[in-house]
């Protein structure tokens, strides 16, 4: 049975599946963090190297893309890996409610639900990315990539939105409830979005792996200039991307005196503003308007300056708009990060057939320790400026000063990651991230 590409309906059945694990991710990155940090009033640091651990873990992406490159089939791998995070996020939430009258008990246990999540997410996302990009038309993958990652954030925000509405009056029931409710969920749509989907294995002579197993397989890749060169480019990018991602929710909480569900809800418009973020990108690469170097540069930049307006609320308190700027902040970043997902995409597609799993995992695995390191640098810095500092909001603020600093730096990198714009851009149609990418 010869490969077929995916049409539109394809695609919107993996955005389907990666809605589906973004709705937990997004629980364990923001509604636990804040439990932990003002409920149970324990250190930033703890859900810090939670994360961290689960990001960690993911630099098994290579090994799990180059795993679903030589079966054939990836749909066996994103549904093992949604099982084993839909167990993951549920135990996190009963580790996390047992912190509340056995802290070191529920830690242990939280440490096992995160290595749960980063081996279901590193399965599962890289397989996944993989499946679209081998079987959509070089044509349309930016476009693809788009559509997937917007469907994601569309996860993101109805699992904040409606999990913060519920999780209001908290108590540690209600959320072991609605993480239950959301991983059945979400594996459920996963099985369905899948059904019949990828078809039967292809042919061994299409995927033409290379012979001498994973570590030969990687330094193929490896020895690829432009493989090595978006690699370092994306573990810089995302370690000043992620530095901000833990700390949000509790200086909601902290500095504004939000509640659980208002912050979860908080996380929501972030996320919204990053919706809306890659559709103006999406938009703006239809008018053949702008490159992937200017719209990493321009994001990194417009990001630094939200950054430093979030610098600014810990300063002033509630008299400044929070909701505006963390809004913003998603906006900048959104529109960032669609154009490396266009880039990394129609990079997958190059060099051996049969290596996009790999590829894609090497991709995953750089991001994923920049996340665990951003995680660390944020949560940790907050925890040791609230401790030098008698003011939490100045503590903040301090944390908030330093990442608009390395998205700056990130902005000086990307600058040598791309050349600088030509003259031609492709024909009519052409987005954006296919544009000088």
């Amino acid at each position: 049975m010869q490969s077929r590409n995916f049409g539109w309906l394809g695609i919107v059945r993996l955005g389907l599946v990666q809605m589906a694990i973004g709705a937990i991710v997004v629980l364990t990155t923001s509604t636990l963090n804040r439990v932990m940090v003002v409920e149970l009033a324990l250190p930033a640091l703890l859900p810090g190297v939670l994360l961290a651990l689960h990001y960690l873990v993911q630099i098994s992406r290579p090994r799990m893309g180059h795993g679903s490159d030589l079966s054939r089939r990836r749909t066996p791998w994103i549904v093992g890996g949604m099982a084993v995070l839909a167990c993951g996020g549920l135990l996190a939430a009963l580790a996390t409610a047992w912190m509340a009258t056995a802290p070191l008990a529920g830690s242990l246990l939280a440490l096992c639900a995160f290595v749960l999540i980063g081996l279901g997410v590193a399965a599962a996302g890289t397989s996944l990315l993989a499946l679209l990009a081998s079987r959509v038309p070089e044509g349309r993958r930016a476009a693809a990539a788009t559509t997937v990652w917007i469907m994601m954030i569309v996860g993101f925000v109805i699992t904040a939105g409606t999990a913060g509405a519920f999780l209001d009056p908290y108590s540690p029931a209600r959320l072991v409830l609605v993480a239950a409710v959301v991983a059945l969920l979400a594996l459920v749509l996963t099985v369905a979005a899948l059904w019949r989907l990828e078809g039967a294995a292809l042919p061994v002579a299409t995927q033409a792996p290379p012979a001498g197993g994973f570590r030969l397989a990687l330094q193929e890749v490896w020895h690829e200039p432009k493989a090595r060169q978006f690699t370092v480019f994306v573990f810089v990018a995302m370690l000043a991307f992620s530095a901000q991602d833990l700390i949000l929710e509790p200086f909601a909480g902290a500095v504004f005196g939000y509640s659980p569900g208002a912050s979860t809800q908080l996380a929501g418009v972030q996320h919204g503003g990053a919706l809306l973020g890659m559709l103006l990108a999406a938009f703006a690469g239809r008018r053949a308007f702008g490159s992937l170097r200017s719209w990493v540069l321009g994001g990194c930049v417009a990001s630094a300056l939200a950054l430093l307006g979030l610098a600014a609320a810990g300063l002033m308190g509630a008299a400044w708009p929070l909701k505006a700027n963390v809004f913003l902040l998603g906006v900048t970043t959104g529109a960032f990060s669609i154009a490396a997902i266009g880039s990394m995409m129609r990079l997958a597609g190059e060099g051996r057939a049969g290596s996009e799993g790999l590829r894609m995992g090497l991709w995953g695995a750089a991001q994923a320790l920049a996340f665990a390191l951003g995680g660390l640098i944020g949560t940790g810095a907050s925890d040791l400026a609230r401790w030098l500092l008698a003011d939490t909001g100045s503590a903040y603020a301090i944390v908030f000063a330093i990442e608009a600093l390395l998205f700056l730096w990130a902005a000086q990198l990307a600058a040598g990651v791309e050349p600088a714009a030509r003259a031609a851009p492709k024909a009519a149609g052409a987005t954006a991230l296919e544009v000088h990418a």
